[in-house]
């Protein structure tokens, strides 16, 4: 089985363009951070960098609704991809292709929805709500 469930903030705002055939595809970064103690106590904190790729309906919701910094939950596969760079070297790049997303709550520095004006962020992104989401 082939499954990956992370949960984590945009590192950037999400990129969205189209293949060939018309396809939206639509990529950004997931940061996740994991926190402990180590044994003298002290706090520890490393965070991975993930490359996420969304394809059609879900890219063009990633691109209207996600922003550098909003909070999500991705369930997608791990996916291994492979080019010839300019000299002729085999280059790889392993990505999270996804399947499912979830809103997890607003970035910290925005606005909540009840604060704002005309039901936008300081971004100018809709502030959404569950309901307000098409899926």
């Amino acid at each position: 089985m082939n499954k990956v469930i992370l949960s984590g903030h945009l590192g950037q705002a999400p990129e969205l363009k189209n293949t060939p055939t018309g396809d939206s595809v639509c990529t950004f970064t997931l940061a996740t951070t994991e926190k402990w103690k180590d044994k003298s106590g002290n706090k520890q904190e490393k965070t991975e960098w993930h490359r996420i790729v969304a394809w059609k309906h879900l890219a063009d919701l990633c691109s209207k609704y996600l922003d550098k910094g909003s909070k999500i939950l991705v369930e997608g596969k791990i996916a291994t991809r492979s080019w010839q760079d300019k000299e002729g070297n085999t280059k790889y790049a392993t990505e999270i292709t996804m399947a499912q997303m979830e809103f997890m709550g607003r970035s910290e520095g925005t606005q909540s929805q009840g604060t704002t004006n005309n039901n936008t962020s300081s971004n100018n992104k809709p502030a959404l709500t569950h309901s307000d989401i098409p899926f």
